[in-house]
């Protein structure tokens, strides 16, 4: 029998909590809920959710440090949701760790296609063919055991951080479009998000360059893709 995924539900909003948990309980999914940021992370570790439903503005500290704190501790998926549409907060949640961004008011179609995306994601981790271990200068990749190290050290990565180096490494010395990692990534459906793919370039960028200004191993090609780069020890 497959297990239900179970999803974190924190806003401070008893409506909107309804709603959404009235949806997404409607299609199978397990559901808890938290409405501040205490009795979330409790949750997280008492629970372990499959994905965090998480709203940015709560009563005790906002969605943005949450999404810091737990990023210390867990790579569970995190869709944010919010009433602030501007770009730049869309791409302080990315940068901080969210794999989805989701603007109210929204849909419930809406809603549950991206929860339903970033899941699939997220199991489909491990779909990606590539050798048992890669290794190119001081970056290794061991895939069976999800393992990274740079210069000898183990890196931790997130479900998202990881299936992205996996797509690059698994086509090194090649350049990946933007779309095509989008794609392969995130879902087709993600094709056109190209500061998905930039934010979590930089989150890479950040764990494994020695200078991520000037990257010897993650490489752009403005206006096409990124390539990662076969480098000689």
């Amino acid at each position: 029998m497959v297990r239900k995924a179970s999803i974190l539900v924190l806003d401070d909003d008893p409506r909107l909590i309804r709603l959404v948990r009235a949806n997404l309980e409607s299609v199978g999914y397990k559901v808890f809920v938290a409405m501040d940021a205490a009795g979330a992370l409790n949750q997280v570790d008492k629970e372990m959710p499959d994905l965090i439903l998480l709203d940015i503005m709560l009563p005790d500290v906002d969605g943005y440090e949450f999404c810091r704190r737990v990023r210390e501790f867990s790579g569970v998926p995190i869709i944010m949701l919010t009433a602030k549409a501007e770009e730049a907060d869309k791409v302080k949640g990315l940068r901080l760790g969210a794999d989805d961004y989701l603007t109210k008011p929204f849909g419930v179609e809406e809603l549950l296609a991206r929860v339903g995306a970033v899941l699939r994601r997220t199991r489909s981790t491990e779909d990606v063919q590539t050798p048992p271990v890669f290794s190119c200068g001081d970056v290794t990749v061991d895939f069976a055991r999800r393992r990274v190290t740079v210069r000898g050290q183990e890196v931790s990565l997130t479900l998202t951080e990881y299936k992205l180096l996996s797509q690059l490494v698994s086509n090194a010395g090649r350049v990946m479009l933007h779309e095509d990692l989008l794609s392969k990534v995130w879902g087709s459906e993600y094709r056109n998000e190209l500061e998905y793919l930039r934010a979590y370039i930089r989150h890479l960028r950040r764990k494994i360059e020695a200078d991520p200004g000037n990257p010897t191993y993650i490489v752009s090609r403005p206006g096409v893709g990124y390539m990662f780069a076969k480098v000689a020890k």
